[in-house]
């Protein structure tokens, strides 16, 4: 099977094709940013094509990463794994960010559960837990940091994620403490990848994981609006 894997969610723009008959990837490239992904995105699904010498009706099915994460990032990788499925006639396959970063720790076979933590900003985070095996511990949520830390009953955890650090700063003293941090500003894009390959189509659309609303909100009505409906 071969996999056009898609991650915009948070500070990168990765994308990566994976041949499962091989076991391996057969191209990727990621660049850190915070802005900017429209504008890379297209560019580098296409080197990494050429790279794997692959034309997109080659393609078996596309992963993308549909949140929590940037609602700008979430829709330029979503827009594009769409509409690169459509042309393609191949389903596209939406994977949550917390479960890409988990994915990489469950992978290596170690018994601890696993945080994945996700910086929402105004001391909240996003975050999941797992235990050593993949099974669902606590389910993606978004909580005040010390809410994230009372949820984690389960032993000393692994947290992984660009807010791992956050959490591992406020964690406790008397409790368990963390066997690792691992600090990533995005996924792995190959986990992205393989768990794509895994995932069925018709239970992991592509469209947005949501778990809060954005910061910014339009306004109801603007005010030069309401003075000119005052007589």
């Amino acid at each position: 099977m071969l996999i056009l894997a898609i991650d915009t969610a948070l500070d990168a723009c990765s994308v990566a094709v994976l041949d499962t008959d091989a076991g391996a990837l057969l191209a990727q490239e990621q660049l850190l940013m915070k802005r900017g992904h429209a504008e890379a995105l297209m560019p580098m699904i296409a080197r990494v094509m050429q790279s794997a010498n692959l034309a997109f009706t080659a393609l078996d099915r596309i992963a993308v990463t549909v949140g929590p994460g940037s609602f700008t990032g979430l829709r330029v990788g979503i827009s594009a794994a769409r509409g690169l499925a459509l042309a393609a006639e191949r389903p596209a396959i939406g994977l949550t960010t917390l479960s890409a970063y988990a994915a990489a720790i469950v992978g290596q076979g170690k018994s601890a559960p696993v945080i994945s933590a996700i910086d929402a900003r105004h001391d909240h985070v996003y975050f999941q837990i797992v235990a050593g095996d993949g099974s669902q511990l606590v389910r993606p949520s978004v909580a005040s940091i010390d809410e994230a830390i009372a949820a984690s009953q389960f032993g000393a955890p692994h947290l992984v994620g660009n807010a791992a650090n956050i959490l591992a700063e406020r964690w406790p003293k008397d409790v368990p403490q963390p066997v690792a941090v691992d600090a990533q500003p995005a996924p792995d894009i190959g986990w992205v990848a393989w768990l794509g390959a895994a995932a069925d189509p018709a239970t992991n659309p592509a469209r947005p994981f949501y778990l809060k609303a954005p910061d910014a909100k339009p306004a109801a009505q603007p005010p030069f609006a309401a003075q000119a409906a005052t007589p």
